[in-house]
């Protein structure tokens, strides 16, 4: 085996590990609100505000990590940004409100550095594998996160560790993550700025409207994804079923998204568009939560698994679009950033609203109308997002900013 080979294979291991870290500290905590709901008595809206605080951290954050990347280098930032979600889980177990809400932001902010860089160090490093390793990301970020799905509540009542221990014991993978990715820092580099761009100069491609398109579907798959895990275990018991079968529904929502997550990159890198894809998330959901609706231990079964497919598949598509849709590894850093910028403020108001909109009405019957008209919606964005186009990223004072470049073969 070559240096270089040796090295992209200890790369992609630490890959995995900073994935495994994205999602199981957000998809550990649907299980146990109920838990946390007893424990503080915190309200079902307030208690929707800890999965919204994380995505504003997203929104937030997200646009200034290419700079930061630009200025530090990626593993330098990921290797902080590791230390801080460290730090984040463990003061969000300590026994205080104050501590609940605090370390949820800081692990929030520290995640969507991850959420940024990966998809660039991606096609940075794996110029000619970006399908398959994007699919086996985020492969890895559903299975971690079905794993702290399905294990919330026996951690909490089985081990006897209560939802702080349950929510806790996170940390112990980040710390693994932070210690592989040390060696790293070795070599340490700032993402390539090629293409069509001069050095030093400045993306802009917020008048771009295939970057909305992307954008904005960015945003509403991940509304599903952070409404069914915050609420999605306490919709199931409010039709009858126990808080652990709910909890291992919602392992099994993730589970099933696997595959999905693996394939869809594959088979979005071989076509010109990737439309058909798209569309077909859009009625996963749509169908799933009719199901769901319908009630009946089977059919919830089926209903899961389908909107289970579809979250996987529409996030690594997502992701996907960060690269299919720019030319160079600066584009697809700066499109990863809007995109998960404004994306996640759409997705943070999905947790807080659906626990206003229980709270006003006593039933979830709202939130399911909500939940419809949303589908509509994400198949209207897809189908722009599936475009086979590139955006043109330049700087502001160009009259050309914002429109669009067919691909030629």
């Amino acid at each position: 085996m070559s240096s270089r080979t040796r090295n992209l294979t200890l790369l992609f291991v630490c890959i995995l590990l900073v994935a495994a870290n994205l999602r199981a500290p957000i998809t550990g905590l649907g299980p146990v609100v109920g838990l946390i709901r007893e424990d503080t008595g915190l309200s079902g809206t307030v208690i929707g505000l800890l999965t919204t605080l994380t995505l504003i951290a997203f929104a937030v954050i997200s646009p200034l990590v290419p700079g930061l990347a630009r200025r530090f280098g990626m593993e330098l930032t990921l290797i902080v940004s590791l230390v801080v979600l460290t730090v984040g889980v463990i003061v969000r177990s300590l026994p205080s409100a104050f501590a609940l809400f605090f370390g949820t932001a800081l692990l929030g902010l520290a995640i969507a550095v991850g959420n940024v860089l990966v998809p660039t160090m991606i096609k940075r490093d794996f110029p000619q594998k970006v399908g398959l390793m994007t699919g086996v990301y985020s492969s890895f970020m559903n299975l971690w996160a079905a794993v702290a799905s399905g294990l919330a509540i026996p951690l909490a009542e089985g081990a006897n560790l209560g939802w702080r221990g349950s929510l806790a014991v996170w940390g112990v993978l980040t710390v693994i993550a932070l210690i592989a990715w040390l060696p790293q820092l070795r070599y340490r580099q700032a993402p390539q700025q090629g293409g069509q761009q001069a050095k030093g100069s400045r993306i802009n491609l917020w008048r771009s409207g295939l970057a909305w398109y992307v954008t904005l579907f960015m945003g509403v798959q991940s509304f599903f994804f952070y409404v069914n895990i915050t609420w999605l275990p306490e919709i199931l018991h409010a039709q009858g079923m126990s808080t652990e079968t709910a909890g291992w529904m919602m392992f099994l929502l993730q589970l099933v998204s696997l595959p999905a997550s693996f394939l869809t990159p594959i088979i979005a890198a071989r076509l010109k568009s990737q439309r058909v894809i798209a569309l077909s998330v859009a009625a996963g959901f749509g169908i799933g939560y009719v199901l769901l609706l319908t009630g009946g231990l089977f059919l919830t079964v089926i209903g899961t698994s389908l909107i289970g497919i579809a979250g996987g598949a529409g996030f690594s598509l997502a992701v996907m679009f960060f690269a299919l849709r720019t030319r160079t590894v600066l584009e697809a850093a700066e499109m990863s950033g809007m995109a998960q910028s404004v994306g996640y403020f759409i997705a943070a108001i999905g947790p807080m609203l659906f626990g206003l909109l229980h709270d006003l009405t006593q039933s979830w019957t709202v939130t399911y109308i909500t939940l419809f008209v949303t589908v509509v919606i994400l198949a209207v964005l897809g189908f722009g997002a599936g475009k086979n186009a590139y955006v043109v990223a330049t700087s502001p004072s160009s009259t050309a900013e914002g429109s669009l470049r067919k691909k030629t073969s």
